[in-house]
């Protein structure tokens, strides 16, 4: 019999134990702006002219450059000159800032918010709560008003979800036939790119924004323009406050961050205030019932465990709390892509 130190190293394990390298190189590359500068500047350019341009050292920005190329962000052409440097189409639709398809937002966000949290995963585990304390020195009793601490912080989670939406929101609006209901309510709604996408989708609908009155006020300032009149806002906390009457709820990733008693509380306040003949739709990353996947949820699943209450859930678990609430009729239905959606009528 082999001993544990016969055994060939696992590539496997090299892979997972060097995956957060990977994501760093990744996020600095988009906050130092080198896909930005690749994009305007039309052609190849030079590691020396990158550094020169973005005010870094040489030696770091051709290092950053060729991790960026063997993660297939960057393409390298060597010539007499030397080695020159340009976008991948990867590169020029997710990562540059002014693609409609851009994440750079939410890769800031996860560089200077999630990736700090994670820091302290092995506490969170222990202790069964998130770290906001630990990481930021600010309570963790409320996972939004920490979220929130400060315009900036807020500004940098509602554009990071916008661009989430921007690639997987027009996914799971199609995923049923919403063309019945006309007057919906998006509760947590954000910086609206959801919103927007379900009245392009669905022409004859107006949408009602729910959130926080600052969250509000920010989407109307920064992400919703005033000429589309499809869209309005409502001011208010949906757990403290009341629901209005409407045809049609969106939860978009809402009941991932709370507790199943949180969870029931708003699902039992949304039946109430549904019309007859009403539903509601959830949007939300869905593990397996077996949970053995998909791996990207069960990593979504631990940073709801450092940054909120709550937690992803099978999409027998969403049946339960939709049909405990009252709705009845539960269809589910997986889109392919990060998040499913389950449809629940009353």
């Amino acid at each position: 019999m082999s001993s544990p130190e016969d055994l060939h190293y696992p590539q496997i394990i090299l892979q997972y134990s060097s995956g957060f390298l990977v994501s760093k190189v990744m996020f600095t590359a988009c906050e130092l702006g080198v896909f930005d500068l690749l994009l305007e500047s039309g052609e190849p350019l030079s590691s020396d002219a990158i550094a020169a341009r973005l005010g870094t050292s040489t030696t770091g920005m051709e290092r950053l450059l060729d991790a960026c190329v063997g993660l297939k962000l960057l393409a390298v052409e060597l010539t007499q000159g030397g080695a020159l440097y340009r976008n991948t189409d990867i590169s020029n639709i997710y990562l540059t800032k002014s693609s409609p398809k851009s994440q750079y937002h939410i890769m800031m966000y996860y560089t200077n918010t999630v990736y700090l949290c994670w820091h302290y995963l092995a506490d969170a585990v222990r202790e069964g709560r998130n770290q906001y304390e630990r990481t930021f020195g600010i309570s963790s009793k409320d996972p939004f008003g920490a979220m929130y601490r400060s315009e900036e912080e807020m500004l940098k989670f509602m554009a990071g979800q916008n661009s989430v939406w921007s690639i997987c929101g027009k996914d799971v609006l199609a995923a049923f036939d919403l063309s019945p209901f006309t007057q919906i309510y998006d509760l947590g709604g954000g910086g609206g790119a959801l919103a927007r996408e379900y009245v392009s989708l669905y022409p004859n609908s107006t949408v009602t924004i729910y959130d926080l009155p600052k969250v509000v006020q920010v989407a109307k300032e920064r992400f919703v323009p005033p000429e589309e009149h499809r869209i309005a806002f409502h001011e208010g906390d949906f757990f403290n406050d009341s629901v209005p009457e409407a045809d049609l709820y969106i939860l978009s990733k809402i009941l991932h961050d709370w507790d199943d008693d949180k969870c029931r509380q708003l699902l039992a306040k949304v039946y109430k205030a549904c019309k007859s003949g009403g539903g509601v739709l959830l949007v939300e990353s869905i593990l397996n019932e077996d949970r053995s996947g998909p791996l990207e949820t069960q990593l979504y699943s631990m940073n709801m465990l450092v940054q909120t209450e709550g937690k992803e859930r099978t999409a027998a678990e969403y049946s339960k709390l939709l049909e405990a609430a009252g709705f009845q009729g539960i269809q589910v239905k997986r889109t392919g892509k990060l998040y499913g959606a389950v449809l629940g009528m009353k």
